[in-house]
């Protein structure tokens, strides 16, 4: 590989773990974050996010000198855009940090460097980008390669799966995809598939819209069972002995910064082709909505049953089991739309994979579980699984942890 040096823009879930792998095959990286707090936490040798093996794997990485973060980028060989993609209005994508970032190393591009957007963005974006920097340096049309690539990576097993799993790699070009497909060949164990930029942006997009819509048809089995006075968990397990069927597990909602936000880039450019899309969106998204009106409606329950106020447990606030990140997380969602309709009852707040919170004040699961009335599962946190199932206590899974 020729690229000597290698400027991330982004050091988040996806950039700094990205970043990381890249330094360790002795690469010279300058990370690049607009946290200060983040730049100086990782120039220290350690992170800011949870993450197996990463703060192992920075702290070399720093020590041996090939990473350095900072607040601005540095000239390098290769440029990668790792940063967020949020939403605007109506569910309509902002590609605004993207385009920041572009705008922030355009000026130090040369001849023979590599661009490469991860950021997961709406199709036509790389192009976009391209025009940008073609406009204010035109003096390198032709001369510099662009390219799509997104990661397809699980949190909590990231540092594998960046290195193990399959990439698609699609460039402005025939000879950027033939570059970035060097770069990536470098790090990554992996298959690589070529294609071109537009149909490796909608690959990224349709890899997590799919996954929705299958979760969206678990979460809708939930409702119809619990109106129909049938264990879900059960019905699925029975279902998928059929040799051709594979229905997922319902949960509370879809969260993350992925499934449950992804889809939206289709839906948003094609609104009148994406019916299955936009509806699965809708489903998971009531779900939540469905999952906090039952617990209103339990709490009234005892109240009216034991003539007291019920003490309630909210077991989980990430939005997948074991991992720090909340994220689009459906749990929080709900304890927000419970603790609106408050009216005096005790409330205990439980997240294990984090140390406190700026809106909640968190309780162990243990005293949580021991104290409470109710107790609703939200997440299935592997903590979760060690209580008692026969406690007497009126509890409410949302996610299959009496299942375990």
């Amino acid at each position: 590989m020729s690229e000597k040096a290698v400027t991330m823009m982004g050091l988040g879930y996806i950039g700094l773990p990205t970043a990381t792998l890249i330094a360790k095959n002795k690469t010279m990286v300058h990370g690049v974050d607009v946290n200060p707090k983040v730049v100086e936490t990782i120039n220290k040798g350690k992170v800011h996010i949870v993450e197996p093996d990463l703060e192992e794997a920075v702290s070399k990485a720093v020590n041996d000198g090939y990473l350095k973060a900072s607040l601005e980028p540095k000239k390098a060989d290769a440029y990668l855009i790792v940063v967020p993609t949020p939403f605007k209005e109506k569910n309509e994508p902002d590609i605004s940090y993207v385009e920041a970032a572009t705008k922030a190393v355009m000026p130090l591009l040369k001849e023979g460097d590599l661009y490469i957007i991860e950021s997961t963005s709406p199709i036509g974006t790389t192009e976009k980008m391209r025009d940008l920097i073609f406009a204010s340096r035109p003096e390198l049309k032709d001369k510099i390669y662009m390219a799509y690539c997104p990661e397809r990576v699980l949190p909590g097993n990231v540092m594998y799966e960046l290195v193990n799993n399959d990439r698609v790699i699609g460039g402005i070009d025939q000879e950027s995809t033939e570059k970035a497909t060097a770069f990536y060949a470098s790090y990554v164990k992996g298959e690589l598939h070529p294609t071109n930029a537009r149909t490796a942006e909608m690959c990224k997009l349709v890899e997590n819209s799919s996954r929705d819509v299958q979760i969206a048809f678990a979460n809708e089995l939930s409702l119809i069972c619990d109106k129909a006075d049938i264990n879900v968990w059960e019905l699925i397990k029975l279902a998928n002995k059929h040799p051709r069927v594979n229905i997922l597990q319902p949960g509370c909602g879809v969260g993350g910064h992925c499934i449950a936000v992804d889809p939206y880039f289709i839906v948003s450019d094609y609104p009148m082709e994406s019916k299955i899309i936009g509806t699965a969106r809708e489903i998971n998204n009531y779900k939540s909505f469905w999952c906090a009106e039952k617990v209103q409606t339990e709490k009234l329950k005892f109240e009216l049953e034991f003539g007291y106020k019920p003490k309630v447990a909210l077991m989980g606030l990430a939005f997948k089991p074991n991992i720090d990140d909340l994220r689009e997380s459906p749990a929080k969602y709900i304890v927000q739309k419970v603790l609106q309709n408050t009216n005096n009852e005790e409330y205990f707040i439980v997240e294990p994979n984090i140390e406190s919170h700026n809106v909640f004040k968190l309780t162990d699961y243990k005293t949580a579980y021991e104290q409470a009335d109710i107790v609703v599962y939200l997440v299935a946190h592997n903590e979760f699984k060690s209580l008692s199932k026969d406690s007497g206590k009126k509890i409410i899974d949302f996610c299959g942890v009496l299942q375990a």
